[in-house]
């Protein structure tokens, strides 16, 4: 078992080693659609590739969640493992709306040998979600 700092370091080596060994200007919270965002998730036993829906508004998240819906079939097209879902819980207690592809193959954050072929499944799966965006933005911004 690690310290809190141990795996805080851990945790820092894993996204710094990510960023040295796939560098690229990702997306992510760049949509310039508020509460609207692609992340990169990697946990302790778990990692995935998210499309957020966390607007202040609720009513905002609502909208936007439905013309994602309104693409899924399309969606599901590009990536079939997308899950699309409208009460996901996050560990800080907060429930928002994600769309995501879950890495299913074993992985822990604290073991380096799982790394790889998570940052191969990040920058797969992170390029198909970005191009989708960048296909349907006039779209999933008509709310």
């Amino acid at each position: 078992m690690f310290s809190k700092a141990e795996a805080a370091l851990i945790r820092k080596e894993f996204w710094t080693s990510f960023g040295k060994s796939f560098p690229r200007k990702w997306l992510l919270y760049n949509t310039k659609i508020k509460g609207f965002s692609f992340k990169f998730v990697g946990e302790r036993k778990h990692a995935m590739v998210c499309l957020d829906i966390e607007n202040p508004d609720e009513l905002v998240n609502l909208l936007y969640y439905d013309q994602m819906l309104s693409l899924k079939t399309l969606l599901e097209t590009e990536i079939p493992e997308v899950i699309f879902d409208d009460d996901y819980l996050l560990e800080s207690g907060k429930t928002i709306h994600r769309i995501y592809v879950p890495f299913e193959k074993k992985f822990s954050v604290y073991n380096k040998n799982s790394w790889r072929d998570c940052y191969e499944f990040y920058v797969e799966t992170m390029e198909k979600f970005e191009l989708f965006f960048y296909e349907y933005e006039e779209v999933i911004k008509n709310i």
